[in-house]
C-alpha cells in the first residue's frame, strides 16, 4: 500500500483526522503559515489504566504537531479526574476517584503513549499534571471562573437533558467539570487544545475562559471518534477497550472483530495509507482482506512487523482454516455481568451447571484472545467472540 507523501504538511495537519476547528480552519492555517510555533495540549483523565485505539487518533495528531516543531503537552488529568467528566454518561458515576488513585492509574500512560509520540529526543512532548494547579484554586478563584458561564449554558448539554427526562441525578461535582477543564487552558496559557469531538463543549469552555481571563484567542481542534460495529465509541466508558499495549494476537483479533463499517475510519485515522487509495477501497467485496491489512498495519505500529505477521497467521489458522462464520448470533449484556448468567438468560445454555461442565472441559473458547475460558465466575469486561462446543459461535456485546 502507498503511504501518504504530502509535501504540504500543514494542509495534512488541518484536514486528515480532523472533525472541526474553532473558530475556523482558515484562521488557524493563516497563523501556521506565518511560521508561528504554537503551544498546545490534550488532557487524559486516568479513570482507567489503559490507553486505547480511540486515544491513538489524538496521539497520532500529537505526533504531527510535534514533528512540525510545535510545543505539545501531554496533560494527565489527575485534577479534572476527581470531578468526573459527565460527557456521554447517562447516569452520575457511582465512584469518584481520588488524586492518589488517578496518579496510580496513570503510571503506565507514558510508556503506552510512547508507542506513538516522543517523550525524549528532538522536540519532546512535555508531561504535566493538572492537579498541580486545580487543587490549589481558592474559593474566589472558583467564583471568578464560574462567573463566565450561565446555568442555561451548562444545563443544555445533551447528556444533562437526557438525564432530566429520565429523572436521573445531575451531580454538582460533575456539573462543574467544564470549568476545571476550561481552566487548564488558562493555567497552561496555550494557543490550541486538541481532543475528541465528544469533548467539544469542554474545550470551548476553555476558549471562553481564555478570552475572558487572558484576552487571548485559543484554537480548538477536534478529532473524529473511532467507533465499533454498533456505533459505540471505543473507550473505557463503553467497556470495549482495545488497548495500545494489548498482546499482538489479542490486538489483532479485537480489530478483526470490529464491524466492516470501521474499516475506512481505521485506515483514515490510524494509518498513513494515502486518502486516494482509501477512496478506491471496496469494503463490500474486499472487507476481510482490507480488515486484515489495516489490522497488520496497526499491530506493526504498536508492536513490530514480526509480531504482527505472527498475529495474522494465528488469526488465519484460528478463524479461516477452521471455517468460523462471519455471521453469528449476537447478544448484549452489561459490563460486569457474569458470563454464565448472560448465556443462560439468553438461552444459549440451559443452565449454570452446563456452563460449568463446558468450562471444565475446555469447550468454551474466547476467539478474540485465542484461549479457552477457564474461570467459571468470569465477568464480562469486553466484547467477546465465543466458540461454544464444536459448532456454536456467538458474539457478546457490552451495551
Amino acid at each position: 500500500m502507498k503511504v501518504e507523501k504530502t509535501i504540504d504538511k500543514i494542509d495534512e495537519l488541518l484536514t486528515r483526522g480532523v472533525a472541526k476547528i474553532y473558530p475556523s480552519k482558515e484562521k488557524l492555517e493563516q497563523v501556521l503559515r506565518s511560521g508561528k510555533k504554537l503551544r498546545l495540549y490534550q488532557g487524559f483523565d486516568p479513570t482507567g489504566t489503559k490507553l486505547h485505539l480511540g486515544h491513538m487518533v489524538g496521539l497520532r495528531k500529537h505526533r504531527q504537531w510535534q514533528d512540525l516543531g510545535h510545543e505539545v503537552i501531554f496533560l494527565i488529568g489527575d485534577g479534572t479526574g476527581q470531578a468526573g467528566d459527565p460527557t456521554g454518561k447517562k447516569k452520575t458515576r457511582e465512584k469518584f476517584f481520588t488524586q492518589t488513585e488517578l496518579r496510580a492509574n496513570s503510571k503506565d500512560y507514558l510508556s503506552q503513549a510512547s508507542k506513538i509520540v516522543r517523550f525524549d529526543g528532538p522536540n519532546p512532548i512535555k508531561i504535566l499534571y493538572n492537579s498541580d494547579w486545580l487543587n490549589k484554586l481558592t474559593t474566589i478563584d472558583i467564583l471568578n471562573i464560574a462567573q463566565n458561564f450561565s446555568l442555561q449554558q451548562l444545563i443544555e448539554r445533551d447528556m444533562f437533558q437526557d438525564r432530566l427526562k429520565m429523572g436521573e441525578t445531575i451531580n454538582m461535582r460533575e456539573f462543574l467539570y467544564p470549568f476545571l477543564q476550561g481552566y487548564d487552558s488558562v493555567a497552561l496559557d496555550v494557543d490550541l487544545e486538541l481532543g475528541g469531538s465528544d469533548q467539544t463543549f469542554n474545550m470551548l469552555a476553555g476558549r471562553t475562559l481564555m478570552q475572558a481571563m487572558k484576552g487571548k484567542e485559543k484554537f480548538v481542534m477536534t478529532t473524529p471518534l473511532l467507533s465499533d460495529s454498533k456505533g459505540a465509541k471505543i473507550g473505557k466508558s463503553e467497556g470495549n477497550v482495545i488497548g495500545l499495549t494489548d498482546p499482538a494476537s489479542e490486538l489483532y483479533g479485537k480489530i478483526m472483530s470490529l464491524g466492516d463499517d470501521a474499516i475506512i475510519p481505521m485506515f483514515t485515522l490510524l494509518t498513513d495509507v494515502s486518502l486516494k487509495e482509501i477512496a478506491k477501497f471496496d469494503t463490500q467485496n474486499d472487507a476481510m482482506t482490507l480488515k486484515k491489512q489495516v489490522a497488520l498495519i496497526i499491530v506493526t505500529q504498536l508492536h513490530n512487523e514480526t509480531l504482527a505477521k505472527e498475529a495474522q497467521e494465528n488469526f488465519v489458522h484460528t478463524f479461516q482454516k477452521k471455517e468460523i462464520p462471519e455471521a453469528m448470533e449476537e447478544i448484549k449484556c452489561k459490563n460486569g455481568e457474569l458470563l454464565s448468567e448472560v448465556l443462560v438468560q439468553n438461552k444459549i445454555l440451559s443452565s449454570k451447571s452446563e456452563w460449568r461442565r463446558l468450562v471444565l472441559e475446555n469447550a468454551i473458547h474466547d476467539l478474540s484472545e485465542n484461549k479457552n475460558i477457564k474461570d467459571v465466575n468470569l465477568k464480562v469486561s469486553d466484547n467477546l467472540i465465543l466458540k461454544i462446543g464444536k459448532k456454536k459461535f456467538l458474539k457478546v456485546f457490552i451495551q
